[in-house]
């Protein structure tokens, strides 16, 4: 393959470093850049900046926030009794889509993983403890991921949430809307009919 000039072959690799872009990607993404009109690549460069600038975390409950607080805690609408413990920033938004959650977040910002040398102390659980301690929450939802390090992470808070006196609860798991039965394996059919209520 012929060499590319040294500007072009360090966009490729510093887009390739971002999840979800493979080096085939990577070169699309660089090579699209290229024929971009200058106006556009500026706009690209300078909303990055401005987002690395502006965008930090929220000081109550990680996430991601324009200031000292994010939107949702500074919000008077949301019910701070009630707190939904997440894994990262992009999760709040999914559950913000759902309308269904009017209390307040805590983003762990990652889950309890030895493997990696990730222990409590890294993912904020001191934090959690000592706000779910100190802000009278009655209901804490833990809503991490249904993989083994999310499952682990959730026994983890429940043991240590349980004796500080809130609700402990856990999302669901089971089908998924317009899913067979036939195709569910075994763990979810098995969580669907644990989670089953009444109607």
């Amino acid at each position: 393959m012929p060499q590319l000039p040294e500007p072009l072959e360090r966009l490729i690799q510093e887009l390739s470093r971002l999840p979800g872009i493979g080096p085939k990607t990577a070169q699309r993404l660089a090579f699209h850049l290229l024929r971009s009109d200058r106006l556009r690549a500026e706009s690209l460069a300078r909303a990055i900046e401005d987002v690395k600038a502006r965008i930090g975390y929220c000081e109550r409950c990680y996430n991601i926030a324009e200031g000292s607080l994010c939107a949702i805690c500074a919000s008077p609408r949301r019910d701070p009794s009630l707190l939904c413990v997440v894994e990262s920033a992009l999760d709040v938004l999914a559950v913000e889509r759902t309308s269904e959650f009017g209390g307040l977040y805590f983003v762990l910002h990652g889950v309890i993983s030895p493997i990696d040398g990730i222990g409590p102390e890294q993912i904020h659980v001191p934090q959690l403890l000592e706000r779910v301690r100190d802000e009278e929450i009655a209901e804490v939802v833990i809503a991490t991921d249904a993989d083994i390090e999310g499952e682990a992470t959730a026994v983890y808070l429940q043991r240590a949430l349980q004796p500080l006196g809130a609700k402990v609860t856990r999302p669901a798991h089971g089908l998924p809307v317009g899913g067979d039965l036939e195709y569910a394996d075994e763990l979810t059919l098995a969580r669907a009919l644990a989670g089953r209520r009444a109607f």
